[in-house]
């Protein structure tokens, strides 16, 4: 029956009731996320300077394990959505499997790998001498939580392409809220520092992925059968397709949070904890506009596959004028009180000018991210992967790495702290032009 309805949503039922009835549990799960990141930012705060730098710079490896992750996850829940909307439920089936299992398996290929490298992968994250001890510790448990963070994302982006955003949501909540109540516990009351917080990472990632498996079979749209696993370059291949996007968007995210941290380091380790937390708070806006986004991904999906390429046209125009109303509010709020919201997390007087300059430009341009984010999830589900993976490399590789390589030679650190705002421009420029020519070609 579950399976019925969400063909029905999806394929016949209102554009903006679909969008919205998948995008609010999505959206819960973001800002969640993003909440236990403020919570665990602000406690690794409390610890030092060197430790909020640390982890920050730890977000560069987190981000390269997510976009592997997501890889699997959005190539395999793509190819999912497309089917389910052609109704061809045991391709599908086959898919769900396949996706996880290789996932599964590059996870503790690259935590084993990480860790036989500890040393020079901390140095090449950006990691300076005095963070270094911080740096390693971290990123130890980071590195065992791997194959669990990778098969939690490819779940949760599996359950949220078949239609059951809400199911996935639970998965993704439970883990965050183990996160920020273990802690503070090991953190403070077993005075654990650094090593309580990767121990609480470590433990919510793993709490995540099996609350994951559980809400899967509650779901009971498709079943996840070891049987059903093949080998073979075809499934593999149309994971690629679907999944390089997030690959390329996800890995070239980590290159240039760890040219940020290396360009911040010039200016010690102060700068690189104010812009850690304004990178952090540019995600927690952001969350808003991905979680719409994830509304619209099965819709899209769905409707493509099943040659309802109308109701492409109207999710597309639908979710692009709602995600860029949102970030224009939260843009004003960020304009309002950079230093406050800096200041929450480490009253550090050059912590909080570096981070307060810094968020003044990203809000500027916050509100041109929602075309450049639904450009790039447009193109993705519907199998276009080449002009996919360009707008995923626009954003945080065509544009910043250039850009963070030569502003900050000509502006010192004003040029670090501009230079997402630069990329945004010149990404929402490219967005404008990919998307105009998709919507051209695409059939009446």
């Amino acid at each position: 029956m579950a399976k019925k309805d969400n063909h029905k949503l999806l394929t016949e039922g209102p554009v903006s009731k679909a969008i919205l009835s998948l995008a609010l549990p999505s959206c819960i799960s973001m800002l969640v996320t993003s909440i236990y990141s403020i919570v665990s930012t602000f406690y690794v705060g409390r610890i030092s300077t060197q430790a909020t730098a640390a982890v920050g710079v730890s977000f560069s490896l987190m981000s390269v394990i997510q976009a592997i992750g997501f890889m699997f996850g959005q190539g395999s829940g793509n190819y999912i959505s497309r089917e389910l909307g052609a109704r061809h439920t045991r391709n599908s089936e086959q898919m769900a499997i396949v996706g996880l299992v290789h996932s599964l398996l590059s996870g503790t290929v690259l935590g084993v790998v990480g860790l036989l490298f500890l040393r020079p992968l901390s140095v090449l994250l950006g990691s300076t001498p005095t963070i270094l001890p911080d740096t390693m510790t971290y990123l130890t448990y980071v590195l065992i939580a791997t194959p669990f963070i990778m098969g939690a994302i490819v779940l949760n982006n599996q359950m949220r392409f078949q239609g059951n955003a809400s199911y996935a949501m639970w998965g993704i909540i439970s883990g965050a809220i183990m996160n920020v109540v273990l802690a503070p516990i090991l953190i403070f009351v077993f005075d654990m520092g650094i090593s309580g917080a990767g121990i609480a990472t470590l433990a919510g990632q793993a709490f995540s992925f099996f609350v994951l498996l559980l809400m899967y079979r509650k779901a009971d749209d498709l079943k996840l059968d070891l049987r059903n696993f093949v080998w073979g370059g075809g499934h593999f291949r149309e994971i690629l397709a679907g999944g390089t996007p997030s690959l390329t968007r996800q890995g070239l995210a980590s290159i240039s949070i760890a040219l940020l941290n290396n360009a911040a380091g010039v200016y010690g380790d102060e700068a690189i904890a104010g812009m850690s937390i304004v990178s952090r708070l540019a995600f927690i806006f952001l969350a808003v506009t991905i979680g719409l986004g994830h509304g619209f991904q099965p819709l899209c999906g769905f409707s493509y596959g099943a040659g309802l390429y109308g109701r492409v046209r109207e999710g597309f125009g639908y979710v692009l004028k709602l995600g860029t109303i949102l970030m224009l509010v939260f843009a004003a709020l960020g304009l309002a009180f950079p230093e406050a919201l800096v200041g929450f997390f480490r009253n550090d007087p050059k912590v909080i000018e570096v981070g307060a300059a810094a968020l003044r430009w990203q809000m500027a341009t916050l509100p041109l991210v929602p075309l450049v984010m639904y450009t790039n999830m447009t193109l993705q589900t519907t199998r276009h992967p080449w002009e996919a993976n360009l707008m995923a490399m626009s954003r945080n590789g065509i544009f910043f790495i250039p850009v963070i390589l030569i502003l900050p030679r000509i502006l010192g650190l004003a040029g670090v702290e501009m230079a997402q705002a630069v990329a945004d421009v010149m990404a929402t420029v490219l967005a404008i032009i990919v998307i105009t020519r998709f919507f051209r070609k695409l059939p009446k």
